[in-house]
């Protein structure tokens, strides 16, 4: 038990999250195999490897620690005389060898020796060089040098969508917890005496907030609205009243792809309705996209507003070197409870050459600055 519990803290060492329950179920797994067994290391990777980018710090942890017990080596016995290796009894590779000769003679007859298809391996061994980042590293990670290709993004902010959600429930129910209502409660114990029997709480506030997600798909902000909408994708639940839009030089209303079954058939849906909308890395123009959203939607006090850009109108009209969407965000404002704008460029580059950070911070936007997946979880779950 002892030596598992030191191998459960060396993996600790090297990054895998290790449990007491992983500990245990190792020193069960440890009595079921020996440690010479073939199968013994596939075993523990089995209890201790919960992702397969641990696969490689598991492999070496054990390695060290168990002092190659289960690798072939070719060190002698106690008598001196050596030990050939053993048979990998799982190896897939033909153990067969040709010997080539040069002869002077015609050999008419002779035939090569038929080789099948399967003894080769036609893929490229990929795995051998992908160096996965952590699930640390790409969250804290500069949004704009991400791979938008990665698999391990999706299932990131899948998992990021899912926490939102939970910790948003969370606060949900502590809010209803029912406060005492002292007026109440005065008045139904009056017949009693004044003596405090019963014990009146009041209702709960029932709030009916209405949730609006804004994203900017142009050629600067693309694939950064698309971490953006599978985090609220995973995270729908826990908004009463969601509605998504997508714009650039035009609106158009992708949240009837979040009623889709999985992540990946929402994602497509969007790139399905982008594309018939001709939305496919387009050109800023906020003054017509904001008006043309303005005549979708009805605002008022209860809507929550929040718009994912760089604020940077590139094709929008202006009058005295002030940004005409600015009037539009300012109305925005006057309706909505509030409006918050994400911005994933660096706080150095706002207010540089077209942007219109400082315009729309006048008009009465909230300007958030989003680095990284990690900062745009926190503002969607303190929603």
């Amino acid at each position: 038990m002892d030596k598992i519990v030191t191998f459960s803290g060396l993996l600790r060492e090297k990054g895998i999250p290790v449990s007491i329950r992983s500990t245990y179920t190792g020193k069960e797994v440890s009595k079921l195999f020996k440690e010479d067994d073939p199968l013994f290391k596939d075993a523990m990777a089995a209890v201790y490897v919960k992702e397969q980018i641990q696969r490689e710090s598991f492999n070496q942890a054990f390695d060290e620690f168990f002092g190659g017990v289960t690798a072939d080596t070719g060190e002698g016995d106690d008598d001196g005389t050596s030990v050939s290796s053993k048979k990998n009894v799982w190896s897939t590779k033909s153990t067969q060898k040709w010997t080539i000769t040069h002869q002077e003679e015609d050999n008419s007859d002779f035939k090569a020796p038929e080789i099948k298809s399967n003894e080769f391996n036609y893929h490229p061994p990929l795995d051998d060089y992908d160096e996965t980042a952590s699930e640390s590293e790409l969250l804290s990670r500069d949004i704009n040098t991400l791979n938008s290709f990665e698999p391990e993004l999706f299932l990131l902010c899948q998992k990021m969508g899912k926490k939102i959600a939970m910790v948003r429930s969370r606060r949900q129910r502590q809010a209803r917890i029912m406060r005492p209502d002292v007026r109440r409660t005065i008045r139904k114990n009056l017949q009693n005496g004044g003596a405090l029997i019963d014990l009146v709480k009041s209702k709960p506030r029932l709030k009916k907030n209405h949730h609006f997600f804004l994203n900017d798909v142009s050629g600067s902000c693309d694939w950064i609205s698309n971490w953006f909408f599978c985090m609220v994708y995973a995270a729908q639940n826990s908004f009463r009243r969601v509605r998504v839009f997508d714009f650039d030089h035009r609106v158009a209303e992708t949240t009837r792809a979040m009623t889709e079954p999985s992540m990946i058939d929402a994602f497509i849906k969007v790139r399905d309705i982008r594309q018939k909308n001709l939305m496919i890395h387009g050109t800023s123009n906020m003054f017509q996209a904001f008006e043309s959203f303005l005549e979708k939607v009805q605002l008022n006090r209860r809507s929550t507003l929040m718009i994912l850009t760089d604020c940077r109108d590139w094709a929008g009209p202006k009058v005295e070197g002030v940004p005409e969407s600015a009037r539009l965000v300012e109305e925005m404002c006057r309706k909505c409870r509030k409006v918050m704008v994400f911005n994933p460029e660096d706080h150095k580059k706002w207010d540089v050459v077209d942007s219109c950070v400082s315009h729309y911070r006048d008009a009465g936007a909230e300007i958030h600055e989003v680095r990284n997946l990690n900062q745009l979880a926190l503002l969607v779950r303190d929603i």
